[in-house]
Formats: C-alpha cells, sequence, structure tokens
C-alpha cells in the first residue's frame, strides 16, 4: 500500500476518531457515562471545548513549521481536518455559551457582546474561522486563486484573538493562558523568520540579475 493511500484508508480516520474524543467525553460526562461534569456543568462543558478550540488551532498553525523542519511533507494532508476541527470545537463552545449559558436570551447575548471585551473578540475570532471553514474546499480554493492563501493567512490572528480571549476571561490564575501565548509565539516567530528568509533571497536574487 503507497503512503497516501495508507493515509486516507488508516491514518486520517483514526486522526479523525482523536479529534473527535474530547467532544464524545464531554457528551459521555454529560449523561454520566465516562465521568461528570462537576458542580457547574455548563462551565465545565464551555471551558473543556474552549481549550480544545486554542489546542486545535496550535496544532493546525504547528502543521507546517512541523512538515519545513522534518521534511514529512504528508502532514500538510491533515491540515484542512485539524482546522475544521478547530471550528468545530469554537463552535460548539459558543453554541454552549449562547444556548446553555444565555438560553438565547437576545438582551443578555447582546449586553455580553458589548459590555464583556473578550467575548466580543472571541466571537469575532468565530466569525473570521467561519470565513475559512467556509472557504476551506478544493472548489473555493480554485475559484478564490491568490486570495485563498491571503484569506486563510488570517489563522494567525484567529490564534492571537483565541488565546486573548482566554487571556481576558481567566482572573487569577495565567498559567494555562501563558503557556497558549508562549507556543503561539514561537510559531508566529518561525512564521516570521521563514517570510523574511524568504523576502531576503528574493531580493537578493533580484539584485543579482
Amino acid at each position: 500500500m503507497d503512503t497516501l493511500k495508507q493515509i486516507r484508508l488508516i491514518w486520517k480516520p483514526l486522526v479523525f476518531a482523536a479529534c473527535l474524543l474530547p467532544f464524545a467525553l464531554v457528551v459521555g460526562d454529560a449523561f454520566e457515562i465516562t465521568g461528570r461534569l462537576g458542580a457547574n456543568p455548563i462551565e465545565e462543558i464551555m471551558d473543556r471545548f474552549g481549550n480544545w478550540s486554542l489546542r486545535f488551532i496550535l496544532i493546525t498553525l504547528a502543521v507546517t513549521p512541523l512538515r519545513r523542519i522534518t521534511g514529512w511533507n504528508w502532514l500538510l494532508r491533515f491540515r484542512r481536518m485539524l482546522g475544521l476541527f478547530t471550528f468545530f470545537y469554537v463552535l460548539m463552545h459558543f453554541l454552549t455559551w449562547l444556548i446553555l449559558d444565555q438560553g438565547l436570551l437576545l438582551s443578555a447575548i447582546l449586553e455580553d457582546l458589548v459590555k464583556r471585551p473578550f467575548i466580543t473578540i472571541g466571537f469575532a475570532g468565530l466569525l473570521l474561522l467561519l470565513s475559512l471553514a467556509v472557504t476551506s474546499t478544493n472548489g473555493m480554493r480554485r475559484r478564490l486563486g491568490r486570495r485563498w492563501q491571503q484569506l486563510h493567512n488570517l489563522v494567525y490572528v484567529i490564534g492571537i484573538l483565541g488565546v486573548w480571549h482566554y487571556w481576558w476571561q481567566v482572573k487569577k490564575d495565567i498559567t494555562e493562558p501563558l503557556i497558549y501565548a508562549a507556543i503561539l509565539t514561537l510559531l508566529l516567530g518561525y512564521r516570521g523568520t521563514v517570510t523574511f528568509l524568504r523576502h531576503r533571497r528574493q531580493s537578493a536574487n533580484l539584485g543579482g540579475r
């Protein structure tokens, strides 16, 4: 079995199942099958989905650096799936807040969006992520052409908004937001360094002509 077929038939289903596991555990805990959600189940569900949203955005951002460092080009075949799972968990985080926490009460929702900056930032990140999810198909990539890559570079902005949203939400212990911020800084630093070196090489090539 060649590598591409092995990825499609074996590894992609396994990665899909692994990505779905946090959601399955939340559902299992909600029905007290796999565990319990604790004294404040709604907050626990929001926290779990929120944390997994950040983990998935960081994992997605790490795919390209890992591919460049290791030479494992097959990693790129998982990037879209990871990005879509990022959107899935952000959406679950948002819907938990919207339905279970706010009870779809429009006045309370609008008040939170206006008066609580961390919710405003999180909602902005969701809208940006929605635009990436909608345009993630091969057909949309062909239609958008060069604009597709420009649009999907917003993933870095979404990462910043996600960490910022979490940091502002935490009231006392900022250990976890700090860890996420440090990982994101490393990934952004790597991206910036690669972009700088590429432009420098291009400038040198043009200067040498």
